[in-house]
C-alpha cells in the first residue's frame, strides 16, 4: 500500500507546483479525446450493415463481410498499389528534402540571406491547400506556365493533370515545394543544439566543412531524423487525400486513386458508410503495424525510438 500512497503524494505535490501547466494540458487532452479517441467507437460499423435509422447499436452485424468485399474487389489492388507507391515516392524524395535544406542553411554565414531563404521556403506552407491546388492546376494546364517553358524548348503543350503517368511526379514535387521550408524548422533547431566546441576541435584537427558535416552535424541530427522517420512511417499510408481529391479526376484514377480518396468516394458520395469504414480501419491497422515495426527496428539498430 505504500507505493500507491507515495505516488499519490508525489502527484499532488507536483500538481500544486505545476498546476498551471496541468491546466494548459486540458485543451490538448480534450482535443484528442473528442476528435481521436471518441470517434473510435464508430469504427464498429465496419462490422455492421449500418443505416442511420437503426443507428450504430441497432444495425445488423455482418462480421467481416465488408472486408471480404474490399479484398475481393477490383479496386483493392489498384488503391493499395497507388497508396504504397505515392507514399514511398514521397518518403524517398520529400522526407530528406528538409534535412538537406537545413544542412545548407546551416552552412550559410550571412544571416540576411538565411532569413530570406527561410521566409521564401516557409511561405507555401501557409497558403491554403485549395489555393495551392489551383496554382498547380493553372501551371500544369496546356497553356500554363510550365507548358509555356517546355514549348520554348520545342516541346508540345499538354494538360499534365490529364496524364495518369504524370500525376505522381506532380504530387511529390508539389509536396516538396509546399512542405520543405516548414519541416526544416525542427532540423534547424536541432542543429543549433549541437555543441560548437566540437566544430572548433574538428577545425583544429584540419577537418574540412564537408567532414564536419559528415562526422558532427549528421550524427547530431540522427536522433531527430529517427523520430521523424518513425512518425512518418506511422502515417505512411495516410496520403493526403485533400490534395489528391482536388487534383485527380476519373482519367487519372488509375494512378491517383488512393485508400483515403476511395474511402471518401464510397463513404460520402455513394453513402457506403460501413464499407468505407472497413477500408479505413484496414488502413489504420496497417499504419499501426508500420509504426510499431519502425520503432522496434530503430530501437534495435541505433537505440533511438519513441518508446
Amino acid at each position: 500500500m505504500s507505493k500507491p500512497t507515495s505516488f499519490k503524494r508525489r502527484f499532488v505535490r507536483d500538481f500544486r507546483m505545476n498546476k498551471y501547466l496541468y491546466l494548459m494540458m486540458i485543451p490538448v487532452i480534450a482535443y484528442y479525446v473528442i476528435f481521436h479517441y471518441g470517434p473510435m467507437y464508430g469504427a464498429i460499423i465496419a462490422f455492421k450493415d449500418f443505416t442511420p435509422i437503426k443507428g450504430i447499436l441497432g444495425s445488423d452485424w455482418v462480421g467481416l463481410k465488408h472486408f471480404e468485399d474490399f479484398f475481393g474487389s477490383y479496386y483493392f489492388l489498384r488503391v493499395l498499389k497507388n497508396t504504397i507507391l505515392i507514399s514511398l515516392y514521397t518518403l524517398a524524395f520529400e522526407f530528406p528534402a528538409p534535412i538537406l535544406l537545413a544542412l545548407l542553411i546551416n552552412e550559410v554565414r550571412r544571416r540576411y540571406f538565411k532569413r530570406v531563404v527561410q521566409t521564401i521556403t516557409y511561405m507555401p506552407y501557409f497558403i491554403s491547400l485549395v489555393v495551392i491546388c489551383g496554382i498547380i492546376t493553372d501551371f500544369t494546364n496546356a497553356d500554363g506556365l510550365i507548358n509555356r517553358l517546355f514549348m520554348l524548348l520545342g516541346y508540345d503543350g499538354q494538360a499534365m493533370l490529364q496524364k495518369p503517368e504524370l500525376f505522381r511526379p506532380i504530387y511529390v514535387l508539389s509536396e516538396i515545394w509546399q512542405r520543405i521550408g516548414w519541416e526544416s524548422i525542427i532540423y534547424i533547431a536541432a542543429l543549433m543544439s549541437i555543441d560548437l566546441e566540437q566544430y572548433e576541435a574538428a577545425r583544429m584537427d584540419g577537418a574540412s566543412r564537408l567532414k564536419q558535416m559528415i562526422y558532427i552535424t549528421l550524427p547530431g541530427l540522427l536522433p531527430v531524423i529517427t523520430i521523424m522517420f518513425i512518425l512518418r512511417m506511422g502515417n505512411l499510408l495516410n496520403v493526403g487525400f485533400e490534395k489528391i481529391i482536388l487534383l485527380y479526376n476519373p482519367v487519372t484514377y488509375e494512378t491517383a486513386d488512393v485508400i483515403s480518396s476511395f474511402v471518401y468516394r464510397k463513404g460520402l458520395l455513394e453513402f457506403g458508410w460501413s464499407y468505407s469504414s472497413a477500408v479505413g480501419l484496414f488502413n489504420s491497422v496497417i499504419n499501426l503495424a508500420l509504426l510499431v515495426s519502425a520503432n522496434y527496428i530503430s530501437r534495435k539498430v541505433n537505440e533511438n525510438s519513441l518508446w
